[in-house]
């Protein structure tokens, strides 16, 4: 009984620099022949041995830790070091994520839109300074059911591709996007976390925040780390829907408060 043959794969590559002088975005075909086990990172690794050195991408961990290689696979964001050609059609196209600052071909500045995500979300626990500065201090216990609950929130690995997916931040660029209330709702869990609920509502009660997501469930369906992200969104909504009503009804009591005094004489 003879062998398969191997599959012949052909590989699109939107191939553009855009710190390159001249340079054009245009779509560039490899030809390589299937292995068995072969991801789209030993394919971009081959492409760059053998057939053109400049091609651009990234990538440090090759195991779905770091983030770093996620790009347009075949129109929807994935990693390419988990991503089994086999899983894939003979003629696969590859481009580089949307929405981030572009570094060429494959590659995008993802740190730049996180960082900036995360200062404006404030996405670290707020306590007390002097607390911070006890090095002695014992941990105070938890659940180990919430610590899970937290642990699963906190596999986000900031890939970019629940963004890339979002139907919502290709309206508003100012959106949060599912990674950025993934973890609000993280910390909003956190016991340690000394905030508000007044502080979370400034952060995400509104339209570039947890109101502004159309619940298309695209990031949790390209979420490589298959994270509860849709769940945790509706459980913000309502939890920024009894927050704000408490405000609104808090604000009206004053007001009428400060009716009932400025109608009483002196």
């Amino acid at each position: 009984m003879s062998e398969k043959k191997p599959r012949t794969l052909t590989i699109n590559i939107l191939r553009y620099d855009p710190h390159l002088e001249g340079d054009e975005p245009r779509i560039e075909s490899f030809t390589i022949e299937e292995a068995p086990g072969m991801t789209l990172f030993i394919v971009l690794n081959d492409i760059r041995e053998h057939y053109d050195a400049s091609l651009k991408f990234d990538f440090v961990c090759r195991a779905g830790i770091c983030g770093s290689c996620g790009m347009l696979i075949n129109g929807r964001p994935g990693l390419a070091c988990s991503t089994l050609t086999a899983k894939l059609p003979d003629v696969i196209n590859l481009a580089p994520l949307p929405v981030f600052e572009l570094i060429g071909d494959l590659s995008v500045f993802t740190g730049k839109w996180m960082r900036r995500m995360n200062e404006r979300l404030e996405t670290w626990i707020h306590t007390k300074e002097k607390e911070l500065r006890s090095f002695d201090r014992l941990e105070e216990p938890m659940e180990p059911e919430l610590a899970e609950e937290i642990y699963e929130l906190d596999r986000c690995i900031e890939c970019g591709c629940c963004v890339t997916g979002c139907g919502t931040i290709q309206m508003n660029e100012n959106f949060a996007a599912a990674v950025g209330l993934n973890k609000i709702a993280r910390y909003k869990l956190d016991p340690r976390d000394e905030r508000e609920d007044a502080d979370y509502y400034e952060l995400i009660g509104d339209d570039d925040g947890v109101f502004g997501c159309m619940s298309l469930l695209g990031c949790e369906d390209v979420c490589p780390k298959k994270l509860p992200l849709q769940s945790k969104i509706a459980y913000l909504r309502r939890q920024m829907v009894k927050i704000g009503l408490g405000m609104e009804k808090e604000k009206s009591l004053k007001s009428c408060e400060c009716l009932r005094h400025d109608s009483e004489p002196e």
